[in-house]
């Protein structure tokens, strides 16, 4: 049943005249989502979030947030949602620092460029520039190299899980832990809850195509790797990781599948579908009370998975994770109902 708050946004929003994303203007579109970062609610002090600094060549702005804790801290480099066209450091801001404050982890907030300007695979070349020089700059950033974490909600998700990819096929850097936030993972939107959540949940399955046409540039890059991570046929060797859908999402099948397809890869997996609530619920805890609790499950996850309280991890090859949590991957996901 969808949850009593959730359909009381829908309703407000929808009787606001709202038309959807696939009716905008993509300005409009970047207009509307700094509109709606308000539902995540006031933002919470934190001990640093400090002024954007550029990766080298000054195209990719990052947001450091410092919570309270002995350094080096593990870091979580955090891609923000959007659909590719809309989104930035700003829209993303409440959330993140909830999540570093829960997770005891410093989080890399990253500004990849977006679409139609610069179409594919720019973000994905600029998510995963930003987690180069994060592990390459750890030391000023007072972050443990060893325990790197990517994370991200939506076409974030979709980052997470490519820069997974790309280091492990690229040899670096060592990722630990990716945290995909009903990610946005098929460009076919063909899915069976595309098509049964795909009208009335605020995000439309006409939305989720018209992102993903602002993006792409051919056809073909819906079959890239890093375009659809849902179609990589070898995901062995990846990090361990945290796939969380929403009941009444269209993404929610496709980000089950991907957690399917991992465990199947032997990758440790636990994959929590939040009953009741909708796309986007990870900024929605300033509205729908439930929704607070994505947030403090990700960080849960995020803290166990970096060992926020333990030792530093070992360095390992590649980013295959380490290797105490690789000795115990499975064929079978653990999967949760919140």
């Amino acid at each position: 049943m969808l949850d009593d708050q959730a359909r009381l946004l829908i309703d407000q929003i929808t009787s606001s005249g709202y038309p959807g994303f696939a009716a905008m203007t993509v300005l409009e579109a970047r207009e509307t989502l700094v509109e709606l970062r308000a539902l995540a609610g006031p933002p919470e002090p934190i001990l640093t979030a400090e002024a954007d600094v550029l990766v080298p060549g000054g195209t990719v702005p990052l947001r450091v947030y410092t919570p309270a804790g002995d350094a080096p801290l593990p870091v979580v480099v955090y891609f923000h949602g959007g659909g590719f066209v809309c989104g930035g450091l700003d829209t993303i801001d409440g959330p993140l620092r909830a999540l570093a404050n829960r997770s005891g982890c410093a989080v890399v907030s990253v500004g990849y460029r977006l679409a139609p300007e610069h179409r594919f695979p720019t973000a994905h070349e600029d998510a995963y520039a930003a987690t180069e020089w994060v592990a390459a700059n750890a030391a000023r950033l007072s972050v443990d190299p060893n325990r790197i974490a990517v994370a991200g909600d939506s076409c974030g998700g979709n980052l997470a899980a490519a820069v997974s990819l790309m280091a492990r096929d690229r040899g670096g850097p060592h990722i630990m832990f990716q945290a995909l936030i009903y990610p946005m993972l098929d460009p076919a939107c063909d899915s069976a809850s595309q098509r049964e959540f795909g009208e009335g949940f605020l995000v439309t399955r006409a939305d989720l195509r018209w992102f993903w046409r602002h993006y792409l540039r051919v056809p073909e890059d819906a079959l890239s790797p890093l375009a659809a991570p849902l179609l990589v046929q070898g995901l062995e060797g990846l990090p361990a990781a945290l796939v969380v859908t929403a009941e009444y999402d269209p993404l929610r099948d496709e980000g089950e599948a991907y957690a399917d397809r991992l465990a199947t890869a032997g990758v440790s997996v636990v994959a929590t579908r939040y009953a009741g609530l909708i796309h986007a619920c990870f900024q929605m805890g300033g509205v729908i009370d439930r929704s607070r609790s994505v947030i403090d499950d990700v960080a849960r996850a995020l803290h166990a998975g970096l060992r926020v309280d333990g030792a530093p991890a070992r360095t390992t090859s590649g980013s295959g994770g380490d290797p105490e949590v690789n000795s115990q991957r499975g064929r079978d996901t653990r999967r949760h109902r919140r």
